[in-house]
């Protein structure tokens, strides 16, 4: 088995053992945190995604840039290139359809779309994360792709959502990995 499996399996536990006390007070100190940060605070088009799996549950910050005239949009699986991500529309009336990985996302629209270089900020969940900005995800690369132009200086600024209990002293990188300019947690806010 290898480090970065072994480390999703022991890390996604963890976050699972949050109770909803634990979770929701998460949610909270998030919002708190955005609203507090300028460039966040006031970007006008972001991509979120609705939490699965023990995930930091950003639904209090969508409903959050919802009030203040934000657009969200959230992942959707892309039907004609395997391993990447497109962006839709959400709001509280988008018909939503379930993914492959039992994820819901909005039904496919062409008229939702948004392209990658028209969002302001794409927030990410991740598995793991240590203090350098290297992250961990679920294993399928879909982040890391549609991240690869932030590498090079273009596209939307990527922002990690985690638990603080995500948090490890190292974690293991892969030529493929992108490393996140800045992560929130309910307890601390980096940027890189």
């Amino acid at each position: 088995m290898s480090e970065r499996h072994t480390i999703r399996q022991q890390i996604r536990q963890a976050r699972r053992q949050l109770s909803q006390t634990q979770q929701q007070a998460a949610a909270t100190s998030i919002v708190q945190r955005v609203a507090h940060t300028p460039h966040l605070a006031a970007a006008g088009k972001v991509a979120l995604y609705l939490a699965n799996d023990g995930e930091l549950n950003p639904q209090s910050l969508i409903d959050w840039y919802w009030a203040n005239g934000t657009q969200v949009y959230l992942p959707v699986l892309h039907p004609f290139s395997s391993g990447h991500l497109l962006f839709l529309r959400y709001d509280p009336n988008t018909s939503m359809v379930e993914n492959r990985f039992g994820i819901a996302e909005p039904k496919l629209d062409i008229r939702l779309l948004a392209f990658k270089n028209e969002l302001d900020i794409i927030y990410t969940p991740l598995v793991a994360f240590d203090a350098s900005g290297n992250r961990i995800g679920m294993g399928g690369g879909f982040y890391d792709r549609t991240l690869a132009a932030w590498r090079q200086g273009l596209g939307p600024r990527p922002v990690g959502l985690a638990h603080d209990c995500q948090q490890l002293p190292a974690i293991p990188v892969d030529s493929w990995d992108i490393p996140l300019p800045e992560l929130i947690t309910p307890k601390q806010h980096w940027r890189w």
